[in-house]
């Protein structure tokens, strides 16, 4: 794949309209193009203007967990606590993290969907969206190319890094280069395309428990329902989001190394423990398809604790042990 390197353009800059073009239209140079928009950072937005679904979507989440502490409730913050474990541990972390993206282990076909579902719950897009940019990230790590560097500024690679409008033709051609056995599963795209509408049911499932709730709860009326909206959706995406939007910003920026990589990955406990084992980032892009990411026995791995009981139960099979690759290595 080719890349734009900055000091090698032409003295003409092309126009917001030229770009814009490129991306949108040319098929497979639009890969080379955004990658010239990624380069550039905070400016791809002038170029490329926002994809306003996208921005409008994180809006509403984040005003939902404004909103949150006005409908508190003790049944409300522990389905959000849940749930951001099932969506954010088990669906990002391990379902599109380990499985989909680096196979570090095997599993039946339904618990990958089910897998690539609870991900799509966690409001981060689709298992094949998602795949397809980390893929591409591991490929350009810290490196022209790479979708979320810090490189390209801090809040670029936190959550800005998505947002421009690289249009349909781009996501089409990321989609077929990095995920084509993703959108080879048809099932995988069936989950892709019911990301918004899942969002709207689980709401509708959370209001409804909320309503007809007991009452020595505090639940049973419109307002619990609202309770359980705002923190099992609101506070529990957010919290989802930005734990795991720290891995592509924080662990890039501080923290120790265990490895001499190509890239600045670190290691930083806090994004560790809090994203369920994924802030053990240097150990992670020395050792991609390792199924653990914690190598030292203080580095805490919720996740791949998930996936040892897996194992056990005969859930999950060719796990991926750090030390299996190190003698593979000699």
């Amino acid at each position: 794949m080719s890349t734009v390197n900055p000091n090698e353009r032409t003295p003409r800059i092309p126009s917001a309209a030229d770009v814009s073009n490129s991306i949108k239209q040319s098929g497979t140079a639009a890969v080379a193009a955004a990658n010239a928009a990624y380069l550039r950072g905070k400016h791809a937005f002038d170029e490329l203007g926002m994809n306003w679904p996208i921005v409008i979507w994180i809006a509403i989440v984040h005003v939902l967990a404004v909103i949150a502490p006005f409908f508190f409730s003790w049944p409300a913050l522990i389905t959000c606590i849940i749930l951001a474990f099932v969506t954010g541990s088990l669906g990002v972390c391990m379902g599109y993290h380990r499985l989909l993206t680096h196979q570090s282990f095997q599993t039946y076909r339904p618990i990958r969907w089910l897998l690539a579902f609870l991900g799509g719950l966690s409001g981060e897009g689709s298992a094949l969206t998602w795949v397809a940019q980390h893929r591409k990230h591991h490929a350009h790590s810290d490196e022209d190319g790479d979708p979320h560097s810090p490189r390209d500024g801090r809040w670029w690679c936190h959550l800005l890094w998505f947002m421009p409008d690289f249009g349909k033709k781009w996501h089409k051609e990321l989609l077929n280069r990095y995920a084509p056995d993703m959108v080879k599963d048809k099932v995988m795209v069936v989950i892709h395309h019911l990301f918004l509408p899942s969002h709207f049911i689980l709401a509708g499932v959370l209001f409804l428990m909320g309503y007809f709730g007991p009452t020595s709860w505090g639940l049973g009326s419109a307002w619990g329902g609202w309770s359980m909206v705002f923190w099992g959706l609101g506070v529990r995406m957010v919290y989802v989001l930005h734990i795991t939007w720290f891995v592509n910003s924080a662990t890039h920026l501080w923290g120790y190394r265990n490895y001499e990589t190509s890239d600045n990955s670190r290691n930083l406990w806090w994004v560790g423990i809090l994203a369920w084992g994924e802030g053990w980032h240097n150990n992670h892009h020395a050792y991609q398809r390792v199924a653990s990411q914690g190598h030292h026995w203080w580095e805490i791995d919720f996740t791949y604790w998930c996936i040892l009981l897996m194992e056990k139960l005969g859930l999950a099979w060719d796990v991926i042990r750090l030390r299996d690759v190190r003698k593979a290595a000699m």
